[in-house]
């Protein structure tokens, strides 16, 4: 049986998903079979393996351990969509929405067999599962009922590794604190520490770890640095709240009057954000995301994202105005799954995915196109011929992606087909199912470049970072930073 590594967390956003990826691609550099594992993960950024969905984190993870994404490696997965309904997905498989409450009386037995099966398939298969746990390991009213942290040290036997962001404040506090609410037997299995995110000299913190480990008997097994190796973010924690405005990619030294930016509608229920990061790394391009009532008239391209829930997402972006203001944009506009269906003319059958009761509800109308949703679900990795028009005129050949979709969009006037049968393209605008769909370079490139060019602006050199590097970074975190010894793995 394989030795399981829990990565809890004394909060969320503290910096799991980066350590776990690290661990992942350090283990697989050095010949050790590993795979990633977390049983349950609450997240709108999904990926499509061969058996369903699972969350980005434990897809990029399967990636750095260069093992064929599973959902094994994500066997229980709840999508939130608003109101306080989450779909729940077992095995990659929708079964259902269901509040709360719903969830945990009616579901909760099934998830956590699910869980056991698919760590049980993994430990059979591997050496080494590095586990990520989800928000705090210290969250008592849920201890009950703590599958990503609690369950899964128990059933896995895991050791633990504590980690903690310092750029929070009060990181000794927060572990501590931490240590004294965990249940007594999990208590007993956090093998060591890691402190996350850190700025400046690290000789000043030397006496806080000393008194930390002098007082639980924990050691501090690594400081690493601030540093964002460029792994996609697993949930919308990284993004500002609806009503607020904050740019990506503005640190890339270019000069803002050099640059241009891509505005992106902060939908209240925005999915697959991680679509934009690659444009994000681009020099010279600032990724905006705008309140739903922003102006949109200083922005040179918008993307509308993907949604967990398209027909809300669009009465907003209607309510507020939007619709108006981008048809009198004149720039280069995308929309990526939700965002295609929301700049079509209009969506039916709209009750089976929206709280609204309307059967017809009408679109942006930006494109030729028809949406007509149904219970089933499109989820399939993809690979298309891509026949630039619009605002990826002039790239051409093959891109990869995936499809995470309810519904069926029909060409209702004269469009391109951009993606071979996928996608419709008028002008400047075009919107397709594909995601990932700025991942594939000849893509992102045709979008970069079209868009300086109908902004006037020279572009600089492009420093897009690619996805293996962001790996070799993580990894190179543990390698620098982190003591293994204690945790039974290969030491640098």
């Amino acid at each position: 049986m394989a030795h399981t590594l829990l990565v809890a967390g004394t909060a969320s956003h503290v910096g799991k998903s980066t350590v776990a990826a690290g661990l992942c691609r350090y283990l697989a550099d050095r010949g050790v079979s590993v795979a990633p594992f977390k049983a349950q993960n609450m997240s709108n950024n999904a990926r499509a393996t061969p058996g369903g969905e699972v969350g980005v984190s434990q897809y990029v993870q399967a990636r750095a351990a260069g093992v064929a994404p599973s959902t094994d490696h994500n066997p229980v997965l709840l999508k939130p969509r608003g109101n306080g309904e989450s779909q729940l997905i077992l095995d990659g498989e929708a079964v259902g929405h269901f509040e709360a409450r719903g969830y945990y009386d009616e579901h909760w037995g099934d998830a956590l067999d699910t869980a056991r099966a698919a760590h049980d398939r993994l430990a059979q298969s591997h050496d080494v599962i590095v586990a990520e746990g989800a928000g705090s390991i210290a969250e008592i009213n849920l201890h009950d009922r703590d599958l990503a942290n609690v369950e899964t040290a128990r059933f896995a036997d895991a050791d633990i590794l504590l980690v903690a962001d310092i750029e929070r404040g009060g990181v000794f506090a927060s572990l501590v604190g931490t240590l004294e609410l965990v249940p007594d037997d999990i208590r007993e299995q956090v093998a060591g520490a890691v402190i996350t995110k850190f700025r400046g000299d690290r000789s000043l913190l030397e006496p806080g770890i000393d008194e930390f480990e002098d007082r639980t008997g924990v050691p501090v097994l690594g400081v690493i640095p601030y540093d964002d190796p460029g792994l996609p973010e697993e949930d919308s924690v990284a993004l500002p709240p609806v009503g607020e405005r904050a740019v990506v990619g503005d640190d890339d030294g270019v000069p803002d009057n050099e640059s241009i930016t891509v505005a992106v509608p902060r939908l209240p229920r925005i999915s697959n954000f991680t679509d934009l990061q690659p444009l994000a790394r681009e020099s010279g391009v600032r990724v905006a995301y705008v309140p739903p009532d922003a102006p949109i008239d200083d922005a040179d391209a918008v993307v509308l994202p993907g949604s967990k829930n398209t027909v809300d997402d669009l009465l907003a972006l209607t309510d507020a105005g939007f619709g108006d203001r981008l048809r009198a944009f004149d720039g280069p506009v995308v929309g990526l799954c939700g965002g295609y269906q929301m700049l079509g003319e209009e969506i039916t059958n709209a009750a089976v995915e929206g709280t609204d009761d309307a059967d017809h509800i009408e679109g942006l109308g930006l494109l030729p196109v028809t949406t007509a949703f149904s219970e089933s679900k499109t989820v399939e990795h993809v690979e298309r011929t891509l026949d630039g028009v619009g605002p990826l005129s002039g790239a051409n050949g093959t891109v990869e992606g995936y499809e995470i979709h309810m519904g069926d969009s029909t060409l209702t006037g004269e469009a391109a087909r951009p993606f071979d049968s996928d996608g419709a393209a008028t002008g400047s605008v075009l919107g397709t199912y594909l995601h990932d769909l700025f991942v594939n370079d000849i893509a992102r490139d045709a979008f970069v470049r079209n868009t300086f060019e109908s902004s006037g602006i020279d572009s600089p050199a492009a420093t897009a970072q690619a996805d293996g590097d962001s790996y070799e970074r993580a990894a190179g975190l543990i390698d620098d930073h982190v003591d293994l010894g204690p945790l039974g793995l290969p030491e640098r």
